[in-house]
């Protein structure tokens, strides 16, 4: 479904060799290993109208009213160099130009009565364009009426659909297009990919009240999550309380990336040197900014709007046969961006190589180095590629903390895996390590590139319970760090996974779909006309309607699959 409005060991040397190969920097490590690794980009041409129906004109000069900036913290001192100053302008520019393109997209609605709000059972559904059967490859087009508990037609859009056409005998699903009109009418149009019956589903996730309302709360400030830092005095462990913004007179812990305007504090402990800061985890702090009637009505998300038109007979035609190129770096992504067949993720817009045997796995995979920049999301792309490719050996202790960086190896093909956690935030209620803990810009700076070398980036999931300004500064300050590694090294290869739909019955103020969605926009924005490649995670676990943080093992694969074609 769419959402609308809207993750070797027989060499006697072994442990000598990995233990020197660790220590090494990403040039010296890619020399020893022979060549790193050829990785894809894509160019990026999303319109901002997919969010608010048909958008407005963006304006480069737009500077949100209102909006929670953290540039402040940055106060410009005297012996700030003039360059400097400009960059940061510049950037701050940039930033605020983005969050008033999604202010603007998003519906500012006030109700006192939830009977006045869209009800998902009195919406209508119809077919514009119905036939008794249509040919594969043709479009199906459904009007959506939406209507509130009293009956009376919405005069106003902004409501968050997901919508998608599935056979379940076949395993078979894809997402639709929706636009809207902004005055309770939608318009979805779906590609009939496959033969066989289809079915439509169209959910309400939230109405465009409750879209209202979420948007606000999430502008409110840092302290739906609360961090607890581990500080190490000698044997005693000391803990703090730690955050993104000073709320308190006491004496802090700074830790800044004046450069990327990147900040982190914790309290500091007495006694103790900020230096001895080690490890983190956090909780949802007990807080709310959503009114009680507010609550009341995002309790009942993913209903189903209904219909009367049954399932789609969808026949094969003489036509001629559809020849698509390989997936290769700089091709524009539709939407959909793609369908799933048999279980097996195929894109709209190119063909996947046959990677059906390990001997193909391992030959697009030799001489490569691949860095995994995120959250755990692309984790599972290292877990699943050692599960699969047995060649690939970790170099672990024998115990693996949460989110602690993992290498894999093929030390006879020379393949080089790492991933790496992203920087703050990290939600877990898990203690790990902030010794490892670097902002993927300043981890990119780090990488000197070539044609065998890849980086994947996946970043989102933990943004979402903090404003948007956190994710927004974050997304700009990765670009620019791409637009330097291209400077340098045009032949290494980037690739964005966007984040993934999750539970339905996520906490929605803090974890939702929602924001998922919003940052999903953002980023594709953010990253348009820059030579990267973009698997398109969002619309590939809409399709598979996996309705879970962690896709299942055939979601992820179906993305290893799209990553090693445009390696190849």
């Amino acid at each position: 479904m769419r959402n609308y409005f809207g993750e070797l060991g027989k060499n006697p040397h072994f442990g000598f060799i990995i233990s020197d190969l660790l220590q090494m920097n990403p040039l010296e490590l890619r020399q020893c290993l022979c060549s790193p690794l050829k990785l894809f980009i894509f160019n990026s041409t999303l319109k901002f109208t997919i969010f608010g129906g048909l958008g407005k004109q963006f304006k480069e000069n737009d500077v949100p009213a209102g909006i929670d900036s953290r540039s402040e913290l940055w106060a410009m001192k005297d012996g700030t160099p003039s360059h400097a100053r400009m960059e940061w302008a510049e950037k701050d520019k940039e930033i605020k130009a983005v969050l008033r393109k999604l202010d603007d997209l998003m519906p500012s609605i006030t109700f006192m009565d939830i009977n006045t709000t869209t009800s998902a059972k009195n919406s209508k559904a119809t077919i514009l364009n119905y036939k008794s059967s249509y040919c594969v490859g043709e479009y199906l087009m459904v009007r959506l009426d939406l209507y509130n508990y009293l009956g009376k037609r919405k005069e106003y859009g902004g409501d968050f659909l997901r919508a998608r056409i599935s056979s379940s005998s076949l395993r078979a699903g894809a997402s639709g297009h929706i636009t809207d009109y902004r005055n309770g009418t939608y318009l979805v149009n779906f590609t009939l990919f496959w033969e066989g019956d289809v079915r439509v589903s169209i959910l309400l996730i939230h109405p465009s009240e409750g879209v209202s309302a979420l948007w606000a709360a999430r502008k409110k400030g840092y302290d739906k999550i609360v961090f607890k830092g581990k500080f190490l005095n000698k044997t005693l462990d000391v803990f703090t309380e730690c955050g993104f913004n000073k709320t308190t007179n006491a004496e802090l812990c700074e830790y800044l990336d004046e450069r990327d305007q990147e900040a982190f504090y914790c309290v500091k402990p007495k006694y103790v040197p900020c230096e001895a800061f080690i490890q983190l985890l956090s909780n949802n702090r007990p807080i709310s900014y959503l009114t009680a009637i507010e609550k009341r009505l995002l309790n009942s998300v993913g209903i189903q709007i209904p219909q009367n038109f049954g399932n789609i007979r969808v026949v094969p035609c003489k036509t001629s046969k559809v020849t698509r190129d390989k997936c290769r770096i700089g091709m524009a992504s539709p939407v959909p961006s793609g369908y799933v067949l048999r279980n097996t993720w195929h894109p709209e817009f190119c063909s996947i190589h046959d990677f059906s045997t390990l001997d193909k796995i391992r030959a697009s995979l030799k001489s490569k180095m691949i860095y995994l920049m995120g959250d755990s999301t692309s984790f599972q792309w290292i877990y699943y590629l050692t599960k699969r490719v047995t060649t690939l050996k970790y170099f672990d202790h024998q115990s693996v903390p949460v989110f602690k960086t993992r290498v894999a190896l093929d030390l006879e093909r020379n393949t080089f895996i790492q991933w790496k956690k992203h920087g703050y935030p990290l939600v877990t209620k898990s203690f790990y390590s902030v010794k490892d803990l670097n902002y993927i810009a300043r981890e990119i700076d780090q990488v000197a590139g070539d044609s065998d070398t890849a980086i994947v980036i996946a970043i989102g999931q933990h943004f979402r319970p903090f404003p948007m300004e956190l994710f927004v500064r974050r997304v700009v300050n990765i670009r620019r760090a791409i637009e330097r590694l291209l400077l340098r090294s045009p032949d290494t290869k980037v690739i964005v996974k966007a984040e993934n739909i999750r539970e339905m019955n996520a906490d929605t103020e803090r974890f939702g779909d929602f924001h998922g969605y919003a940052q999903y926009l953002a980023m594709k924005y953010i990253f348009r006309g820059l030579r990267v490649g973009v698997i398109d995670a969002w619309d590939m676990t809409i399709a598979y309607n996996s309705n879970t943080v962690h896709p299942p093992e055939e979601v992820v694969w179906s993305q290893i699959m799209m990553f090693l074609t445009y390696l190849c």
